[in-house]
């Protein structure tokens, strides 16, 4: 007879993992199935911010023979998994929180959650406000007797890495959050080493987005700003080792006077 393994084992753990990667693949299917149907829809949607500053009798490409079908696809598959992305988390979220103490679940779980919300804020400030400037420019400073005709993979690829990078650079506050909660830098160092920062959100922009200071610049300027909201909101964490030592006072201080009375009587 079959039996199921103990839960607590190596083997349970592996077998929960399995089922939990299992249900995120199924998840991410699951919405690209139902998103499939609107595929190019989605594709005019992200291309939408090129399109309304191209030149007058300009459009996109394929240069490819299949791009014009995997291109949509391959599009509408990212999306499925960053809509999905909830749920897994959720899922990640479900096999951690047992190893984790109480006080570190109230900590973890508006991390985890604030993470998500900011790399969606990261994608949307990219789509409204980043791609209208920068296609602007391209098209703009475009040599007399060149016409502008983007190839539909390449665009796609360009739009990714700039959404990729803006969604990673807002995670900066979390970041920051977590360094000061673990310990591993004060607050009051991160203060010091601002100068250092800037310079290295511009050396960040510059290696995460294509080689032009524009797009750098939308880059840099709003990893700044959140670096100073980071640095705001962490003087509500204390860190670990502080919360450690003070529950350990706490504890000696319970013990002696427990010793004390015991004394007296």
């Amino acid at each position: 007879m079959k039996t199921n393994p103990d839960p607590n084992s190596l083997l349970g753990h592996l077998v929960e993992l399995r089922n939990r990667l299992l249900r995120c693949v199924i998840a991410v299917l699951v919405v690209f199935a139902c998103l499939a149907y609107f595929a190019s829809d989605i594709y005019q949607l992200l291309a939408m911010p090129l399109l309304a500053v191209l030149p007058e009798g300009s459009s996109m490409i394929a240069t490819d023979v299949a791009a014009p079908f995997f291109a949509p696809f391959k599009l509408t598959f990212i999306v499925s998994i960053c809509l999905a992305i909830p749920y897994l988390l959720l899922q990640i979220w479900q096999f951690i929180a047992p190893a984790l103490y109480g006080r570190e679940k109230r900590l973890v779980a508006p991390l985890v959650i604030s993470s998500t919300l900011l790399f969606y804020a990261g994608i949307a400030f990219a789509y409204f406000v980043v791609f209208p400037i920068i296609f602007a420019f391209f098209t703009s400073v475009a040599p007399t007797g060149v016409t502008v005709a983007t190839d539909i993979s390449s665009y796609l690829d360009f739009v990714l890495k700039l959404f990729f990078a803006f969604g990673l650079a807002f995670e900066v506050p979390v970041a920051i959050l977590l360094l000061v909660w673990t310990g591993s830098v004060s607050r009051q160092t991160l203060a010091e080493k601002r100068p250092y920062i800037i310079v290295g959100a511009f050396v960040l922009g510059m290696l995460l987005t294509p080689p032009d200071v524009l797009s750098q610049t939308l880059l840099a300027v709003p990893m700044l700003l959140l670096f100073e909201a980071g640095l705001w909101l962490s003087r509500f964490y204390q860190p670990v080792s502080a919360t450690a030592d003070q529950t350990t006072d706490e504890t000696t201080e319970h013990d002696t006077e427990s010793t004390t009375q015991e004394n007296s009587k």
